[in-house]
C-alpha cells in the first residue's frame, strides 16, 4: 500500500473491528508517519450521523478555537477580511465569530446547519482570508484531493486533529475511534510538514491546532498566542485576550 503523503511503501499495522462489525486493516507509513486504514467501505454507515454522540468535546472544542482564532488572526491576518468555516457542522463557530466582529461564513453540505443559516459561504462570491476546518482531517477518504479543494478556496488554513507519532499507536489511542468509524487517517508532524511543503505552504502547531499559511511567522509567538487566548493579563482583569479583541473590533462596526 502506498502512502498517500509521502508515496513511500506503508506497513501493515493491524486489524480491528470498527463498528464494532466492520473488520478492516489499518497501515503506516514508516517514513513520514502517516497512517490509514485500508478501504473505508462502511463510510457512509457510520454517517448515517454526520455528527457523532461520541463528540461529548463538541461546545467546549468550538469555545476554545473560536478564542484562539480571533487572537491569532488579530495577530497574524487581517481582522476586515472575510473567513470560511469548513466543514462546519451546525455552525456554532461561525456564529460565536460573527458575534465576535468577525465576518465568518459555513460550509457544510452533509450537517444540519441550525446557527449560521445566514451565513452560507457562496463560492466566488469574494475573496477567502482564511479558512478553519476543525476536526476534518483524520475524515478525509482522499487527503491530497480534498485539501487542494480547501486551499483553492485560501492559503491560510487553520486545522485541528490529534497528531501521532512516527510509530503505531497503542490501540486504546482514543482517537482511531473505532466506534464510530468516521476518523480513517491519521497524521504525524512529519506528514503534516510534507503536506504543507507539497502545497508550498509553511504549517504551525500549537497542541491539536495547525495554520498552514504561505506567511513566515514566528512559531513560538504561535504557540504562545495560541496558548494566551483565554488568559488575563494580570488578576484584575475582567477580560480575557480573546474578549478583549472581540470587544475592540464590535465597537470599531458601531
Amino acid at each position: 500500500m502506498i502512502c498517500d503523503i509521502c508515496e513511500g511503501e506503508m506497513s501493515h499495522a493491524f486489524e480491528h473491528k470498527v463498528m464494532a462489525k466492520h473488520e478492516t486493516s489499518y497501515w503506516n507509513c514508516p517514513k513520514c508517519g502517516f497512517m490509514r486504514v485500508q478501504d473505508p467501505y462502511w463510510i457512509d454507515e457510520a454517517y448515517n450521523e454526520s455528527i457523532t454522540s461520541a463528540d461529548t468535546g463538541l461546545l467546549a472544542r468550538n469555545i476554545s478555537y473560536s478564542q484562539k482564532i480571533i487572537v491569532l488572526i488579530d495577530a497574524f491576518l487581517e481582522t476586515n477580511g472575510h473567513f470560511l468555516d469548513y466543514a462546519g457542522g451546525y455552525g456554532i463557530f461561525t456564529r460565536l465569530m460573527r458575534d465576535a466582529g468577525f465576518s465568518f461564513f459555513h460550509q457544510d453540505p452533509y450537517t444540519e446547519n441550525i446557527f449560521a443559516k445566514d451565513f452560507v459561504f457562496k463560492e466566488n462570491e469574494f475573496p477567502i482570508n482564511a479558512i478553519t476546518c476543525f476536526e476534518c482531517l483524520e475524515h478525509l477518504v482522499n487527503p491530497i484531493e480534498e485539501l487542494q479543494k480547501i486551499f483553492s478556496i485560501s492559503k491560510n488554513v487553520f486545522f485541528s486533529t490529534s497528531l501521532k507519532d512516527i510509530e503505531v499507536p497503542d490501540k486504546s489511542w482514543t482517537y482511531f475511534g473505532f466506534s464510530h468509524g468516521q476518523h480513517i487517517s491519521f497524521y504525524s508532524s512529519k506528514s503534516l510538514n510534507l503536506l504543507a511543503k507539497r502545497f508550498k505552504l509553511n504549517v504551525y502547531t500549537s497542541g491539536t491546532l495547525h495554520f498552514f499559511t504561505p506567511l513566515e511567522i514566528d512559531s513560538q509567538k504561535f504557540k504562545r498566542l495560541s496558548r494566551s487566548a483565554t488568559k488575563r493579563n494580570h488578576p484584575f482583569t475582567s477580560r480575557n485576550r480573546a474578549e478583549r479583541i472581540a470587544r475592540r473590533l464590535l465597537k470599531s462596526k458601531c
